[in-house]
């Protein structure tokens, strides 16, 4: 029973941010709601409130360069968060979204460069580095199992908003408490195969919903729901985890999810991060879809 990676992998999620200043607990970080998805090529920019980076801010080659701009980018991003979880806002502040992309496209360029990643993160403070450590290996692992999509492909696929972040977190929350399996571990997935939904377009595979269950599996741990529905489909995630071997063993609950070590050293990368810091959780929840062309990445969804 496989499931796999929503566009074959074509949408690849990358890293998210470090802590530089202190880690959260689970219970320490309310329910926040999410970042509008909206369909738009790489390219564009516009103003960045305070001293957000816009959108498409080049990323710099020079590695001291570079760490200093992810600790700078991870603090704020944290920060952002920090007020934007308090606050119990509906939507993120337009900073943190900002913020998450670069954080995001940092990632993207260290996953590329194992050179430049080493260099980086030694030249962080230890909370940044093991993080860096994390999210270089999560997203160069996703990397190198994507493949480009053709123009064509990519304009029929179907995107659309987010739930909002602190609802899909409660689902994940009863889902462990349901099945035992851990909700960092959920997040990751759901991050690994549809950015938290956003992506709706069934698998080259025929893999549907938010999860990416094929039809088969579905019939099997779906337990009557919907396939479509977030609440469903993570709480069936959760039953098929549970199935295959988790909690005991994820890395072998994982790999029956998707039948490549690769993908499985991603996800449970990405759920330590969550583990260490779960306002990883929403930093990951702003990263925005990305798929590969011919021509290089192209973004899908975000701020313009």
């Amino acid at each position: 029973m496989r499931l796999v990676l929503a566009a074959s992998l074509a949408v690849v999620l990358s890293g998210c941010g470090g802590t530089a200043g202190g880690t959260a607990t689970r219970e320490q970080l309310k329910p926040a709601a999410e970042s509008p998805a909206t369909t738009e090529p790489q390219g564009t920019s516009q103003s960045a409130p305070g001293d957000a980076p816009a959108p498409d801010t080049p990323i710099p080659a020079d590695p001291a360069k570079l760490a200093a701009d992810l600790k700078a980018t991870t603090t704020a991003l944290y920060s952002g968060i920090d007020a934007w979880t308090k606050s119990k806002a509906a939507q993120p502040p337009q900073e943190v979204v900002l913020y998450a992309l670069h954080h995001q496209r940092v990632y993207r360029k260290l996953a590329r460069n194992a050179k430049l990643a080493g260099a980086v993160i030694a030249k962080l403070p230890k909370p940044v580095a093991a993080e860096a450590r994390d999210n270089a290996k999560a997203v160069g692992k996703l990397l190198s199992m994507a493949r480009p999509i053709t123009a064509a492909r990519r304009a029929k696929m179907r995107l659309a908003q987010a739930e909002p972040a602190g609802t899909l977190r409660g689902h994940m929350v009863k889902a462990e408490k349901r099945f035992g399996v851990e909700w960092e571990v959920l997040a990751a997935i759901m991050l690994v195969e549809t950015k938290f939904g956003r992506v709706r377009s069934a698998s080259s595979t025929g893999a549907q919903g938010p999860m990416q269950f094929m039809p088969g599996t579905w019939k099997m741990y779906g337990m009557g729901g919907d396939v479509h529905k977030s609440k469903d489909s993570i709480m069936a995630a959760a039953n098929y985890l549970k199935a295959t071997g988790a909690p005991r063993n994820y890395r072998r609950a994982v790999f029956a999810y998707n039948h490549d070590v690769r993908y499985v050293d991603a996800v449970l990368s990405h759920a330590a991060q969550i583990k260490r810091d779960p306002r990883s959780f929403y930093a990951y929840y702003n990263w925005q879809v990305f798929v590969l062309s011919t021509k290089g990445d192209v973004r899908l969804t975000g701020p313009r």
